[in-house]
């Protein structure tokens, strides 16, 4: 028996976990410190009324035999793919339900979609990045090239005309907050089409969109034949304890000769049971119309914190990103201190908990993530702590 010896190359540990380890030291030692956490990306908002409503509702459907659902579609409930094509007509956007799959979360399926590649690819990802577009290619030992995203481009790069196979996109951008444009998309979309590349388009923040700025790839002229969309429920109603999101695969993307939309059925089918019924009631009373006024005022909550965020961070005179359509503040390291080491400032000074840039990729270090998740209060005093300890110092 020989082991993937890919392991091997990426790091010993997740970067969330590293971070819950020094937190974890730092509690012991310091027993009667409060820790306000704008670190990892967990919603702190409980799940909705609309939402409770509809899986209580189909708690009781599962302790009856007249109504009991045992193995359901693998694809997901015909009920919620409808729901999920009604939400993306409301953006001009025409998805057939079985263009729709739904699953346990973007994270699976953005490791899980690899499965129809060769491992001979080229992927091309955006850096800073999301670690899990870079971990599960090399665990596949495919070959990664990065394009550098930072000041110069407001961290949204364009193509630079190399050849590239598999394409990395996330828009609103985790870590950054950077959201691209349209016209900045549809250049996106004509090199993929070009190169006969796919895109990988993560949407798990399109909820976060303010504007005009699109918030599905497919509102894109072409990206049907080259685009593959990835969306979540976690951030956009609460869902990251309960575990539901879903991954559009059209028709239209044909390669070599063969649909990628009935290959993603086929490994899904062989390695995927589906979300449970419960679950994917609750997503779609998420997709409804009282669901969608109850999830909107929590984004609008979130998007508060964020502002508050901002405003602390320009009153401290430290340069910033994000928090307008997304939850994410992209900071610069004051005093030209590296990311792990604010880090540490910040645990050990205000007591605050926030992601080190360098986490995200090599682009990323100098800068720092802060979320807007916690609660308004906790935010808040947070920024009170930071701006208070900047003075000190």
């Amino acid at each position: 028996m020989k082991i993937n010896d890919n392991y091997s190359r990426i790091k010993s540990s997740y970067l969330f976990t590293e971070i819950a380890k020094r937190v974890s030291e730092f509690s012991l030692k310091h027993p009667g410190k409060e820790i306000i956490r704008l670190g990892i990306g967990d919603v702190t908002r409980p799940l909705v009324p609309a939402v409770i409503d509809a899986m209580q509702k189909a708690t009781l459907e599962m302790g009856s035999a007249a109504t009991f659902r045992g193995y359901g579609e693998e694809q997901g409930y015909e009920f919620l793919r409808a729901a999920i094509a009604a939400y993306y007509g409301k953006k001009n956007v025409d998805l057939g339900l079985d263009e729709i799959f739904v699953s346990d979360g973007a994270k699976s399926d953005i490791g899980n979609i690899l499965d129809l590649f060769d491992n001979d690819n080229i992927v091309l990802i955006t850096d800073p990045v999301y670690p899990v577009y870079v971990d599960t290619n090399i665990m596949s030992g495919r070959k990664i090239r990065y394009l550098r995203a930072d000041e110069s481009n407001d961290f949204l790069p364009l193509p630079d005309g190399k050849k590239a196979d598999i394409i990395y996109l996330c828009s609103p951008n985790n870590p950054t907050g950077a959201a691209y444009t349209a016209e900045q998309l549809k250049v996106w979309v004509d090199y993929a089409t070009d190169c006969g590349a796919v895109i990988l388009f993560d949407a798990a923040y399109e909820s976060f969109v303010s504007g005009s700025l699109p918030t599905s790839i497919y509102q894109i002229e072409g990206a049907k034949k080259c685009a593959i969309e990835f969306c979540s429920l976690s951030k956009t109603a609460g869902f990251t304890g309960t575990r539901c999101g879903y991954t559009v695969v059209p028709k239209e993307l044909v390669f070599e000769g063969a649909g990628l939309n009935s290959m993603w059925l086929r490994r899904q089918t062989t390695k995927f049971n589906g979300v449970a019924y419960v679950v994917q009631r609750g997503a779609e009373a998420v997709f409804s119309a009282a669901g969608q006024e109850q999830v909107r005022k929590d984004i609008e909550y979130y998007k508060e914190n964020a502002s508050i965020i901002s405003e602390a961070l320009k009153r401290g005179g430290i340069k910033h990103w994000g928090g307008v359509n997304s939850p994410y503040i992209w900071l610069k390291c004051p005093g030209k201190m590296t990311s792990w080491e604010y880090f540490d400032f910040l645990l050990e000074g205000p007591n605050i908990v926030g992601t080190p840039g360098s986490g995200f990729g090599e682009n990323g270090e100098g800068y720092f993530r802060l979320t807007a998740f916690n609660t308004k209060e906790k935010t808040q005093q947070a920024m009170e702590r930071l701006l208070s300890c900047a003075k000190a110092t």
